[in-house]
């Protein structure tokens, strides 16, 4: 990558109830983009954002100086967040954490930025979508996701862009065995994991994974 910082945190204008993510997901460490209303939260948590990105029609303050920002149009195709996701791209990262993307007032943008979870996917990046004790990833067709560490949260399952997947479950209580899930019955819906070593396995179809850990 030339890059020493291998993982781009992405934080959206959704509200953040949970300052502690930052540190679970070492923002430190990692490259961050603010994207749009994002700076209010890096603001509230005390998070210095590497570069800000968009049209800040949602943002509340002013735009701080000394940092990178690129300003976009109103009038565009992409959302602020896919916009993040394009620039992470360009500058060669391979591993995206997205927070403040889910919940607020829109349910829309929220669908939105799944969509941008599974264009990630289709790029051939890892990365999740997270907020306070739920972690939402997309798994393509021959990929496997190992759930360690995770007993006892809930795990959920749904097709995604596509009418059925199918999946294997190792270690929850309701393991399946290329089990063909349907977007018209949410069979895949609160599993529960009960070993450190859990796995999912998509062999058919593109699935949304969410781990929900209260």
């Amino acid at each position: 990558m030339g890059n020493e910082m291998k993982r781009c945190i992405i934080l959206g204008s959704a509200p953040v109830e949970d300052g502690g993510i930052f540190d679970r997901f070492h923002a430190k460490d990692a490259f961050l983009i603010c994207a749009d209303g994002g700076m209010d939260t890096a603001r509230k948590y005390g998070i210095q954002p590497d570069l800000l990105i968009g049209d800040f029609d949602s943002m509340q303050g002013s735009l701080p100086d000394g940092i990178e920002t690129i300003r976009l149009k109103p009038e565009k195709d992409d959302t602020d967040l896919l916009a993040a996701v394009r620039e992470g791209l360009q500058r060669g990262y391979q591993e995206y954490i997205l927070l403040g993307a889910l919940g607020g007032e829109r349910f829309d943008h929220s669908y939105a930025n799944l969509c941008v979870l599974q264009f990630l996917a289709h790029e051939g990046c890892r990365a999740v979508l997270a907020e306070k004790g739920t972690y939402i990833f997309l798994l393509r067709e021959g990929q496997t996701e190992p759930l360690l560490q995770l007993r006892g949260a809930t795990f959920s399952a749904f097709p995604f862009g596509c009418p059925d997947c199918t999946v294997s479950y190792e270690g929850m209580q309701y393991p399946l065995t290329r089990k063909p899930l349907r977007s018209d019955f949410p069979l895949g819906v609160s599993n529960r994991i009960l070993s450190d070593q859990a796995a999912v396995t998509v062999h058919q179809g593109e699935m949304l994974g969410i781990v929900y850990q209260p």
